[in-house]
């Protein structure tokens, strides 16, 4: 999914400092300053073709065909449809899809250019039909396969450490601007990669360069085009007073909760996943009906709508919080244990990335426990996110950063609350964690 990491510690890694003083590091600042634009816009064309796909298949498509509103049973047969193309695209092209969703963010370098289909279409089949995932390991791994493969078009005798440097950082353009923040999507490419000291620097200056000209890319072409940045962002956060005693015992319990079931989710998927590979796409068809039979149950038993279970939840985030007052106690259940079997389904057989799944149900879970006695509805919000994130990540610094500078000035002040959160999911996560139960590597 990522770029392996450039001076990766060993007895052969070069002097980082030696490195940036040569001629050839400039070389390479200014080829992957030119690469960040080609990449950015294509990571921009790749979130418009997957929002348009989402808005044909489940808005345009029933009105085409004489119904008033999407029906709630709309995605069980779509669903259906998403099993058979993403087990097709695993089963038969090169490179499986992409990454296994399920086993989290792990190093598997970039794709050849012969994977590039593979893991396009996969991951379109996935998202643009409901499957409970987000975009951001695809486009990681799509904009660091095409920049390796343009770096070697450019300079046919690149050498591999370059390559993978020039793949990191279009990886960091491809995601610059997703998660809300161009910062936060080279936290989360820096912490995964398990970068340190010196060596860190080397890539991440190409690594923010690259990031800031994505970041700029992604929102000239979202003013040009109109279809807006695709950028995480909640409008209007209503405001907390500073945190309590009573929420900082909040945070130890939504942290172990949160802990909880992020490893049940995790354990799940992993043991379906291993099911599907027997029968790749008989195997995903049906879990794509599961996904769907989850959403028609939930909009039958509550009344909402289907489209919450589905999807990733990134741009339901606002509305949660915003609508909080509308959605009782027993809606937000159901909510999270349709969305939580739904997103062990979705990790097992498509592809795309756990993040924002993640994030919408540690969200729902806060807002849920918030019409308890002692917990602010938007400190609830943000600690669950940060602790629901780090579960399924294992990503601490990422996890505090998504759950905090998504609230703008507001997570200044719950920051406290969602770092003792975050801490109290790490280190329960690794405590029940099996050995050999959630490998950091996969095979191709």
């Amino acid at each position: 999914m990522m770029a392996e990491p450039v001076g990766a510690p060993g007895p052969e890694a070069p002097d980082p400092l030696a490195v940036v003083r040569t001629r050839g590091y400039a070389a390479l600042l200014i080829m992957v300053a030119a690469l960040g634009v080609p990449v950015s816009a294509a990571a921009f064309g790749f979130l418009a073709l997957v929002h348009e796909l989402q808005s044909l298949t489940y808005e345009d498509l029933p009105r085409a065909l004489g119904f008033g509103s999407t029906p709630s049973w709309w995605p069980v047969p779509l669903l259906a449809v998403a099993g058979l193309l993403t087990g097709l695209a695993v089963r038969h092209l090169p490179g499986t899809g992409g990454h296994r969703p399920a086993e989290g963010f792990v190093n598997t370098g970039a794709p050849s250019a012969a994977e590039l289909p593979g893991v396009a279409l996969a991951a379109l089949a996935s998202l643009g039909l409901g499957a409970v995932l987000g975009p951001e390991a695809p486009l990681i791994a799509l904009g660091g396969g095409l920049a390796a493969y343009a770096a070697r078009l450019l300079k046919p005798g690149i050498q591999p450490s370059a390559s993978a440097m020039v793949a990191a950082a279009g990886s960091f353009a491809a995601v610059s601007a997703l998660l809300g923040s161009p910062l936060i999507g080279a936290f989360l490419l820096m912490e995964a990669s398990g970068l340190a000291g010196m060596m860190l620097g080397l890539v991440l200056v190409p690594g923010l360069l690259a990031s800031g000209i994505g970041s700029l890319i992604f929102i000239g072409l979202g003013s040009w085009t109109g279809l807006g940045t695709y950028s995480l962002a909640l409008p209007g956060v209503p405001h907390t007073p500073q945190p309590t005693l009573a929420e900082f015992g909040w945070a130890i319990a939504l942290g172990a909760a949160a802990a909880l079931a992020g490893t049940g989710i995790r354990r799940l998927s992993l043991a379906l996943q291993e099911r599907v590979g027997r029968r790749q796409v008989t195997a995903t068809v049906a879990m794509g009906l599961t996904v769907g039979v989850l959403a028609l149950l939930y909009a039958e038993s509550t009344g909402r709508n289907a489209s919450e279970v589905l999807y990733s939840g990134q741009d339901a985030l606002g509305g949660l919080l915003a609508e909080d007052a509308t959605y009782t106690v027993g809606t937000l259940v159901v909510l999270i244990i349709c969305k939580a079997l739904a997103y062990s389904a979705s990790l097992s057989a498509f592809r795309g990335g756990p993040i924002f799944p993640s994030m919408f149900l540690g969200a729902a879970g806060g807002l849920a426990l918030s019409h308890l006695p002692g917990l602010n509805a938007t400190s609830g919000f943000a600690m669950g996110i940060g602790a629901m994130c780090v579960a399924m990540l294992r990503l601490p610094m990422t996890s505090v950063l998504l759950a905090t500078l998504l609230l703008g000035s507001e997570g200044i002040t719950v920051m406290p609350l969602v770092i003792v959160s975050v801490v109290v999911s790490y280190v329960l996560v690794l405590r029940l964690d099996r050995p050999g139960a959630a490998p950091r590597t996969a095979p191709r």
